[in-house]
């Protein structure tokens, strides 16, 4: 899988139980810790606010979360990432990132959410040999172009259409680069990130895939998920 699964009822479902603004906001407050809280000079907390704002998470939100990554309010808890390893049901990779203030509680819940799936939450590295970690990149282009000579011009290894536009694979050392690169070429990049691809697919019957896709969209769910990717197609 290429990239972070995707819940097509996602943004609906965390609209309406307010998860969404929340996640916005985790997300942003740790770009601005580890990257800084200026978005000119960071790409990752650029792009984070632009997607808050883009779906109307309020600015006070935003501006609170960017003093907390910044270190500007003492009675804030810090927001951690941690990843998660395991076997959904049928045998299918997991990886699970997410950004929390209390492991000992997101760990105990995801882990639970393997186990009542039928599935398994392994150590570190117990699934991660299944996936390659590559840079993504998410954008669009008007005009008439190659996706592959734009790719290759612009230093990616891979390039994939998408409902939204195309993505673009590149090593983890050259994503800035490429990212730059892109945008030179007249694209809109949506997204410059870490990212997982998995390097085999697990094949699955079309009940399987939807017993999956309820553990995948549980997973997704919970508050303290950030992305998850699994050894399945889009």
């Amino acid at each position: 899988m290429g990239k972070g699964w995707k819940n097509t009822a996602k943004t609906e479902n965390a609209q309406k139980k307010g998860a969404m603004f929340t996640k916005f906001a985790r997300e942003i407050s740790v770009a601005a810790r580890l990257g800084g809280p200026d978005p000119l000079t960071n790409a990752r907390l650029r792009m984070a606010i632009e997607a808050a704002k883009k779906n109307q998470c309020p600015n006070e939100t935003i501006e609170r979360a960017l003093k907390k990554g910044a270190g500007l309010l003492t009675d804030a808890a810090e927001i951690e990432e941690v990843a998660y390893e395991g076997y959904g049901p049928h045998g299918v990779g997991v990886i699970v990132e997410c950004q929390t203030d209390n492991r000992n509680r997101t760990a105990p819940d995801i882990r639970l959410a393997f186990r009542s799936n039928g599935g398994n939450m392994g150590e570190t590295g117990s699934v991660a040999w299944m996936f390659e970690h590559v840079g993504l990149l998410e954008g669009n282009k008007t005009g008439k172009f190659d996706p592959e000579e734009e790719a290759i011009e612009a230093g990616a290894n891979e390039v994939i259409a998408n409902d939204e536009g195309f993505s673009f694979y590149t090593t983890i050392e050259s994503l800035e680069d490429t990212r730059k690169a892109l945008q030179n070429r007249g694209w809109t990049i949506s997204t410059a990130e870490l990212s997982y691809k998995a390097k085999n697919i697990t094949e699955l019957s079309e009940a399987q895939r939807k017993e999956v896709h309820d553990f995948l969209a549980e997973l997704d769910d919970h508050d303290d998920t950030h992305r998850v990717y699994a050894t399945i197609r889009d």
